[in-house]
């Protein structure tokens, strides 16, 4: 009874709490870093500001996002990055969603493979001439050259279509793709762990529950005790 009554005590703190934590995530969510690695917005002339208008997009700085109704968050599916005097290619991960991006008129050095891992959507990339596609040109169903730049159109499935076991992914898993020229190997319903080796549905009660009650009871003690710095008005 006495736990129950302490809980009852925390809610009011809680549900503060949990609100002021949603608004600030929320709020984050809207601010795309990614959006604005390069000064000015996409044209409307540009492959991607074509691209955004078909797609029915909204541009925001350098990107084109959308959302499918409107209690979804927005993502982003044009990436134009062009002339923006890039030697390298840094975090994309905020633009893993894009089917379109531009990385033309960049005097890129190397572009690592591995900046696109996760992008399953992306099916065309623009890239100055002298780089090749992320993952090779067999990851893509057609590459060529025009105008002085690389298109790299329509990423290959790496895995079995029909998402059978894989001959590279372990017993009791599948392969699924994960980016151009990558996949990764999921455990098959009922089973979990390393390799997929233990068979049953994984404790996920066990294993995040007290740690996510021992990361609430801390939140709540930061807030409080913060609070009491707090100088009354």
């Amino acid at each position: 009874m006495k736990m129950k009554a302490g809980c009852n005590q925390l809610k009011p703190v809680l549900l503060l709490f949990i609100v002021n934590l949603c608004f600030y995530a929320s709020c984050e969510s809207t601010e795309l870093q990614v959006c604005k690695l390069c000064s000015g917005t996409v044209l409307n002339g540009t492959a991607v500001g074509q691209f955004c208008a078909v797609s029915a997009g909204r541009i925001d700085g350098r990107c084109c996002v959308t959302n499918d109704n409107t209690t979804d968050p927005e993502r982003i599916i044009g990436l134009d990055l062009s002339n923006c005097s890039f030697t390298q290619v840094g975090d994309l991960h905020e633009s893993s969603t894009a089917v379109m991006i531009d990385l033309s008129l960049n005097p890129l050095v190397n572009l690592s493979d591995t900046v696109f891992q996760g992008f399953t959507e992306l099916n065309h990339m623009i890239l100055p001439v002298d780089i090749d596609c992320p993952g090779g040109n067999m990851s893509w169903s057609k590459v060529e050259i025009k105008e002085r730049n690389r298109l790299c159109d329509d990423q290959k499935n790496m895995c079995n279509q029909s998402r059978e076991l894989s001959i590279n992914c372990p017993e009791n898993s599948f392969c699924t793709p994960y980016g151009p020229g990558f996949f990764e190997c999921s455990c098959a319903d009922n089973y979990h762990g390393y390799k997929c080796l233990r068979e049953g549905e994984f404790p996920a009660l066990q294993v995040f529950g007290p740690l996510g009650a021992s990361t609430v009871v801390l939140s709540v003690l930061l807030w409080v005790t913060q609070r009491r710095k707090v100088k009354p008005l």
